[in-house]
């Protein structure tokens, strides 16, 4: 029989916001950490098929404090998944800013180190202040640079309330940066709602994606982009976004990387997060066939 043309299907990872449960984002440590235990989402996640989880910092410290750095590591790789680490901000400041970024910034290189994080997500300025792209390139080498040396990637999420909304400032802070473990995380709510055509993502140069996060949206804001982003996404397929569509632009640009799955919902986040960790990376599935026709075998 001919091979089929297809990609085959990716590496699904869960995002921090996909296993966590019921949590408070941008929440004080305590309420933003997840209330359900390491032990129990990994295995959740390798239960379900997926290849990859995320922590963010509040809950990556509880973890490491609760079972160590080396029996995370140990568990991870007994399940295979890949682990990803977030979100850094402040890394363009100086000051305090810089300070409280650079501790941040620490622990997570440790856990790239230590438990042996593949991927660093990184934020543009939350406060969309102006930044020289030469300082803005310099400072975001220095991350990789210094993530190079623990084996880890660094990536950047253009956002619509931020300093890098759109693709051409992205594209210039990567290529000026000059990093080879550093790229773009493209998150179809953040294109969608910054009004970012999907061609845009399609016409993008090959490599400078090196991370990609699904969801989806209603067709108007509700509230803030703030709390639209927190509190109402939606499943793959549920919401008004053409998945499949932003699927086929990232096949068309030559991406072949993971694919995060995030789902940050108010109203998911009342459901038993094993139900919403099998829900998120079943309609994702779900969107693949739509956006390919099927997987291949390779």
């Amino acid at each position: 029989m001919p091979q089929s043309s297809a990609p085959p299907e990716p590496a699904f990872v869960a995002t921090y916001w996909t296993l966590a449960g019921n949590v408070v984002p941008l929440g004080a440590p305590e309420l933003e950490a997840s209330p359900h235990d390491f032990i129990e989402r990994v295995e959740t996640a390798a239960a379900l098929g997926y290849r990859g989880l995320g922590l963010i910092h509040s809950d990556l410290q509880r973890a490491v404090s609760r079972h160590g750095a080396a029996t995370m590591r140990a568990l991870l790789e007994t399940h295979e998944l890949d682990l990803e680490v977030e979100f850094l901000v402040g890394w363009l400041e100086d000051g305090a800013a810089a300070a409280g970024a650079e501790q941040v910034f620490s622990d997570l290189l440790n856990a790239a180190d230590q438990i042996g994080a593949r991927r660093i997500k990184v934020g543009p300025d939350m406060q969309a202040r102006a930044w020289p792209l030469e300082h803005m390139c310099e400072r975001f080498a220095r991350l990789c640079e210094r993530a190079s040396a623990v084996g880890a990637g660094v990536v950047i999420e253009p956002m619509p309330w931020s300093n890098i909304t759109e693709l051409d400032t992205a594209r210039a802070l990567i290529e000026g940066a000059g990093a080879p473990n550093g790229g773009l995380l493209i998150d179809i709510w953040h294109m969608a709602r910054g009004g970012v055509p999907y061609e845009a993502v399609a016409a993008l140069p090959p490599g400078i994606i090196h991370h990609v996060e699904l969801d989806d949206a209603d067709a108007e804001i509700r509230g803030s982009l703030l709390e639209d982003t927190l509190n109402h996404r939606r499943f793959c397929g549920a919401g008004a976004l053409d998945v499949p569509a932003f699927i086929q632009a990232l096949d068309r640009q030559g991406y072949r990387g993971p694919y995060g799955i995030e789902i940050i919902s108010e109203r998911e986040r009342q459901r038993p997060f094993k139900n919403v960790a099998r829900d998120a990376i079943s309609s994702a599935r779900d969107q693949f066939v739509l956006a390919r026709g099927s997987f291949s075998e390779n």
